[in-house]
């Protein structure tokens, strides 16, 4: 990952240093090509690139959370499982309690 976004900075860095020396070229063009061609577009690109890391960063430290917090309420972790709910704990009803009724044919 890394070495495209230095090979390309290195490739826009020679760009910006033939605008500057260029006889009909300014510093100032050559300090707009570097930018525009290399910083901006790369800074972009990295960002794109990074994104599975951030991620994985990010879930790595939600679960060293929930894992401090189940360490501090004293619940043992399960492997892979969640704690789940009885089923119908909710105190409502199942179903309809009055049967739909039909039309007769």
């Amino acid at each position: 990952m890394y070495l495209v976004l230095i090979a390309w900075i290195y490739v826009a860095f020679m760009m910006a240093v033939a605008e500057a020396t260029s006889p009909v070229g300014s510093l100032l063009g050559a300090v707009f090509t570097f930018l525009l061609y290399g910083l901006l577009p790369m800074s972009v690109v990295g960002y794109i690139m990074g994104s599975p890391a951030r991620r994985r960063a990010i879930k790595a430290k939600q679960e060293a959370e929930r894992a401090q917090l189940q360490a501090e309420n004293g619940i043992q972790p399960a492997d892979n499982a969640r704690a789940s709910v009885a089923p119908d704990a909710h105190g409502e009803a199942s179903g309809h309690t009055i049967a739909p009724e039909r039309k007769e044919p």
